[in-house]
């Protein structure tokens, strides 16, 4: 496994980011604005792109928490008409949100660092199983939209919202197709309606994981930079375009960086 060189506060690997890098981590933070607006799972890309540049695997996750939150808000401002109407639904779930983000957050500084870098590549293989699984799921989804559901979901999706922003605090790779999985089947709502709610949500999670870890941990400030840059950028691009994306590409390329993930973190 990678090592975490010295605990929390250690200085990051890499004190300068060469052009190339620059590139590398600009281009994923924009490919994960697109994925995690369309669907989600965005961190397949930035957090593997993290750890070839040079990263610890803590590191890298906690730098891409508050990275991406531009990306959400893009996504979401993109999605601003799908929001109309659901006020209510944003109070109600954030707040749940907000403090399984903050909850997962706080499970990943308290636990030690091995347990984090031993625990990823199983998240990771999670997260790829359910980015191959997501046409099925939308197509069970698609299903039930005849069914007779609660229009703002009852205690137990309000429940299993906070433990998918434990995950999400935690780790988050493809939090947003587990949202989506759940939203889809607890809501009376169009999924495009549910994709707009879950891109809000996500914002929260990773906004509210970020502020725990900028007053306990260190981040590395250029790769958050980039990754705010280039995710706004992707948010952007997400909403206009992204259901003009080949689906089977999209989701080839996520499964194969999160393979290459999955590899260095169990050979190195």
């Amino acid at each position: 496994m990678i090592g975490f060189s010295g605990g929390l506060r250690s200085p990051p690997i890499l004190r300068g980011v060469t052009a190339l890098q620059a590139l590398a981590v600009l281009a994923a933070g924009t490919g994960a604005g697109i994925v995690n607006t369309v669907v989600g799972s965005g961190t397949l890309i930035t957090f593997p792109v993290l750890l070839l540049v040079g990263y610890s695997p803590f590191t890298a996750n906690v730098s891409n928490s508050l990275g991406l939150v531009p990306g959400s808000l893009s996504g979401a401002y993109g999605y601003h008409r799908e929001l109309t109407g659901q006020r209510s639904r944003i109070v109600r779930f954030g707040i749940a949100s907000a403090l399984g983000a903050g909850s997962g957050a706080a499970l990943l500084l308290i636990l030690p660092p091995s347990a984090f870098a031993a625990i990823v590549p199983f998240f990771i293989a999670l997260a790829l199983v359910l980015v191959v699984l997501q046409p099925r799921l939308n197509r069970w989804l698609a299903r039930r939209r005849g069914e007779d559901r609660h229009p703002d979901g009852g205690a137990t999706t309000l429940a299993l919202d906070y433990g998918c922003a434990v995950y999400g605090g935690y780790f988050g790779a493809a939090q947003g197709i587990l949202m989506l999985a759940l939203f889809g089947t607890a809501l009376d709502d169009d999924l495009q309606r549910v994709n707009a709610l879950k891109n809000v949500l996500a914002a929260i999670v990773n906004f509210t994981a970020a502020v725990v870890f900028l007053i306990v941990a260190h981040l590395a400030w250029a790769a958050v930079g980039l990754l705010a840059v280039g995710s706004a950028l992707g948010g952007q691009i997400g909403a206009r375009a992204g259901r003009r994306l080949a689906p089977p590409a999209l989701r080839a390329a996520i499964v194969a960086i999160g393979l290459v993930a999955i590899a260095k973190l169990v050979l190195d």
